[in-house]
């Protein structure tokens, strides 16, 4: 019979058994991880831990100074210096180099204007297929098409030798000058008569612009009528053809008249041409397109046009807005200046000019003319042969009856440009 002080060792001996085996069977204790917080809606979330990089161990025996390397370790790179102040062997890739670019440039662009010829609308929806480029008579092989508008940088040239009475109705429409251009179009503004003035650089349509324009309508044109040179209006009161008072007779002289509208035009075109490439560049004239006493010349202002890609519209007042202007302006009198010349300019770089006397329709021609400009076709290709300097004939026709196409006459290529150090592009 087994006693009840036997049965008591024997289950503490089971459980002392149990207890050990349970002990070895236990996997080794982890260390908590480093987990971020969940996201919470009062505070930001938490940045991950960053990681750990491995520790490399050290070697036992580390080779002493001027010891070789161990085959396991990779070999040191050979670095060659050069004595302090020596100059480094000559190469190909010199600082100079480095700075210096050579521009050459074969890609022509053409900005067209299609117009239906009995309305006069715009016309949209023409494919690359529908144009054709001749550059001096050869087809070019077109390699560029859009016609996505673009954004403007406008030169608007006054006309202030014109007769007061025009100047005044002009001065009443600026408002509508103004809204024809975007706000992210640039706006300068040129003033000429016997000579050429800028009132402002190239900028957005902001106050600064319409301070410029309210400041405008202060200007006077001329007086209309014939000079007085002789009789009593002229000298003063005379008796038996002497003045009261004695001396001699003074002889009034009209002042020499000058219409400088080369001058004007090249003035604004030089400037244009360093306005941002990617706008379309126009000049835009508010004139009866009168030439006389222009220091430049029509050949030479019109090169720097092409070379430039700058397009000239117009508003003819005055007298150019009359229905005979057309033929009168093609006679010339000796020493009487130059009438055609405004057309001239526009027809040779794709532009217009729109003959209108009444101050609704010049507000009108506003919009007109910045529309135009701003939603042309615009065609590239790429130029064959060596870029040279002397100007080339272009013709852009369109195969589709009744169309009035508008497209520069020409261009003239930039010379190679190189920029480097102490040379200005």
């Amino acid at each position: 019979m087994v006693r009840k002080w036997q049965w008591a060792h024997w289950l503490a001996a089971i459980l002392w058994v149990t207890a050990v085996l349970g002990a070895a069977q236990q996997p080794p204790e982890q260390k908590p991880q480093d987990i971020p917080d969940a996201p919470s809606a009062t505070r930001p979330p938490q940045p991950f831990p960053p990681p750990t990089a491995p520790v490399q161990p050290e070697p036992e025996n580390p080779p002493a100074a001027g010891d070789q390397a161990s085959p396991n370790q990779p070999p040191k790179p050979s670095i060659k210096t050069v004595p302090e102040g020596a100059a480094t062997p000559d190469g190909k890739n010199t600082r100079d180099e480095l700075y210096t670019l050579t521009t050459r440039v074969n890609f022509v662009v053409v900005p067209v204007t299609v117009k239906d010829k009995n309305t006069g609308n715009v016309v949209d929806g023409l494919l690359p297929k529908d144009f054709s480029v001749y550059e001096d008579g050869v087809k070019q092989k077109l390699s560029y098409f859009t016609s996505d508008p673009f954004f403007l940088s406008a030169a608007v040239i006054f006309d202030l030798g014109l007769p007061d009475a025009s100047v005044q109705k002009i001065n009443q429409t600026f408002a509508a000058l103004q809204g024809a251009f975007s706000q992210y179009d640039q706006v300068s503004l040129y003033t000429y008569s016997s000579t050429v003035s800028r009132l402002t650089d190239f900028t957005q349509v902001n106050q600064r612009l319409v301070q410029a324009l309210n400041e405008l309508k202060l200007d006077r044109g001329r007086n209309s009528g014939i000079p007085v040179t002789s009789g009593p209006l002229a000298t003063g009161p005379v008796i038996n053809g002497l003045p009261v008072g004695g001396g001699p007779v003074s002889v009034s002289t009209p002042p020499k008249e000058s219409h400088v509208l080369n001058d004007a035009i090249l003035r604004a075109a030089l400037e244009l041409a360093k306005q941002d490439r990617t706008r379309r560049k126009i000049i835009f004239v508010i004139s009866d397109g009168r030439e006389l006493g222009s220091t430049a010349s029509y050949a030479d202002t019109l090169k720097i046009l092409l070379t430039n890609q700058i397009s000239v519209y117009g508003v003819g007042t005055d007298t150019s807005s009359l229905p005979a202007y057309k033929q009168l302006s093609r006679l010339h009198l000796p020493r009487q200046g130059y009438d055609n010349l405004l057309p001239r300019y526009a027809s040779a770089t794709g532009g217009e000019v729109f003959p209108e006397l009444s101050r609704p329709a010049i507000e009108t021609a506003y919009t007109k003319a910045m529309d135009d400009a701003r939603n042309q076709y615009t065609l590239g290709y790429q130029a064959k042969g060596t870029l040279a300097t002397t100007c080339r004939d272009l013709e852009v026709r369109v195969d589709v009856p009744d169309l009035d196409v508008r497209a520069r006459a020409g261009y003239c290529p930039l010379p190679p440009v190189r920029e480097g150090p102490g040379v200005n592009p």
